[in-house]
């Protein structure tokens, strides 16, 4: 038996006989449960907005991402090609060309960028999922659609339901040309689908078809800027990307989806943990009282912990009596706490208790990771154990009720 805490354990449910102090107890558990649930319940709402623009991102960027180290563009033959989708966990492999681009639309103009992909792309991105207005469609013979970003289409007026105007797309020549020879190609698009994913991809880009990219920009049939692939749900991406490196050479950059959105998770750690020690802070500012209702315990048990030490208790047996108080003060807190934490999280998820409007979901979204109890938890602990040390070394000091000759 772990004699100290089956005292403290006496100590913190047995009826005191001044009733201040079980209301100041009840606070102090109070004060721990409210910042457990609030701490779990604001990591969920960074772990639901951080799963959300990450299941948006996955709409537009690939798992793995090749790029090449010097120049622009390269060229990726059918033999490699082949190699490519014959790696483990590939599922699809993707050729495209970015290049900065002026579009003109019934008298609006912007500058942005200019995506020409393949057939396989829409198997790569899922760009399909997050279709606002109109259908997903780069080409009907001859003509070339644009799948134009929500934000381009606001600024620029861009109507999908207008089938009479088109997008003029103007790009710079990718050679010299005469003092009397125009800078500049331009071809014409036909506009026939919105989409909507994230402000800053919606307000630059412009999709057609991989073959109208490089006929405008003047490069060869087989030119193209960046391979996009997809792997399987839960493959290797460290092997995947090796293997991409033993077909492809070091002449390559291979990113995952992390590394193609680095800052991004960075920023979303960064504010996590922030907030993660803001709400902390100010709920350790309410739990605080812990260690006057400590010290009014110690008050009230001064004749026990006499008599504890006439029957051969130490000082550290006392003190480890009320440190445990402490912890069973913090445990019960964060076992109310994450029950409470919990049960917001389920009526949220059917009821939507906190509503979003004029964004693309309707309510905060909300995920519970087992990470973000375990931190709270420790984090909990930690400091129950800190504000129970001065209380527990007060009580070490009682004298016991036999004194020495």
């Amino acid at each position: 038996m772990n004699l100290p805490f089956h005292i403290a354990k006496k100590y913190f449910f047995g009826k005191k006989s001044m009733n201040a102090i079980n209301i100041i107890t009840g606070i102090s558990v109070f004060g721990v449960t409210l910042g457990a649930a609030a701490l779990i319940l604001v990591m969920s709402v960074f772990n639901g907005l951080e799963d959300l623009i990450k299941s948006l991102y996955n709409s537009f960027q690939p798992d793995i991402k090749v790029t090449p180290k010097e120049g622009k563009v390269f060229t990726l033959d059918s033999l490699t090609y082949t190699k490519l989708l014959e790696i483990e966990g590939v599922e699809a492999v993707a050729k495209s060309l970015e290049e900065i681009a002026f579009f003109e639309y019934k008298g609006g103009q912007d500058f942005g960028l200019l995506k020409g992909v393949d057939e396989n792309w829409i198997n790569v991105s899922n760009l399909d999922s997050v279709i606002y207005e109109g259908k997903y469609k780069l080409k009907n013979g001859s003509r070339h659609f644009a799948i134009v970003g929500y934000g381009m289409r606001n600024k620029m007026g861009i109507s999908v339901e207008d089938v009479l105007s088109q997008l003029s797309v103007y790009m710079l020549k990718n050679k010299k040309v005469g003092n009397f020879e125009k800078p500049f190609r331009k071809q014409y698009l036909s506009p026939i689908a919105i989409f909507n994913i994230q402000q800053q991809i919606d307000e630059k880009y412009v999709i057609s078809d991989l073959a109208f990219a490089q006929k405008l920009r003047g490069y060869k049939e087989g030119e193209i800027s960046q391979i996009e692939i997809r792997v399987a749900n839960n493959p290797e991406t460290d092997l995947v990307k090796a293997n991409i490196k033993n077909i492809l050479g070091e002449n390559y950059h291979i990113k995952d989806r992390y590394e193609q959105n680095a800052a991004f998770f960075r920023l979303m750690k960064v504010e996590k943990f922030m907030g993660f020690i803001i709400v902390g802070l100010a709920g350790l500012l309410v739990s605080i009282n812990m260690i006057g209702c400590m010290l009014m315990l110690i008050h009230e048990k001064k004749k026990d912990i006499a008599i504890l030490k006439a029957m051969g208790a130490d000082s550290a047996f006392v003190k480890k009596v009320f440190v445990n108080v402490g912890l069973l003060i913090s445990s019960i807190g964060l076992v109310l706490g994450f029950a409470i934490a919990t049960l917001i999280f389920c009526l949220h998820k059917q009821f939507n208790l906190l509503p979003m409007e004029g964004f693309i979901v309707d309510a905060y979204p909300m995920s519970l990771r087992w990470m973000d109890f375990l931190a709270v938890f420790c984090f909990i602990l930690l400091f129950g154990f800190l504000f129970s040390i001065f209380p527990a070394s007060q009580a070490a000091k009682i004298k016991s009720l036999v004194r020495n000759e």
